[in-house]
């Protein structure tokens, strides 16, 4: 089971001795960074834990999966993240 922001809000408040309003606030602010960040093209790293990046898709045909019609798919961006030691480290200990 995933955690939602309200879970994650409860644990890093319990965790950090912050209130929920001042673990929300924390959970909003790294929010908000870690959008800037794609949007800007920067990238973000939080050393062991993952580093995110803005990656460019080049335009492709496509194919309708229900008419058989090709389509174009115009160029986009999309978000690569990678899992950092630690992270990896706690997934394949479990």
């Amino acid at each position: 089971m995933a955690y939602n922001k309200s879970d994650l809000v409860s644990k890093i408040a319990q965790k950090s001795n912050l209130t929920k309003a001042q673990a929300e606030a924390a959970v909003n602010a790294f929010q908000d960074v870690f959008v800037e960040a794609m949007q800007s093209g920067e990238g973000l790293k939080l050393t062991g834990l993952f580093s995110a990046e803005r990656v460019k898709r080049a335009a492709r045909t496509g194919r309708n999966p229900r008419t058989g019609e090709t389509i174009e798919i115009p160029a986009t961006y999309g978000v690569r993240i990678s899992a950092g030691s630690l992270l990896k480290k706690a997934v394949t200990n479990k």
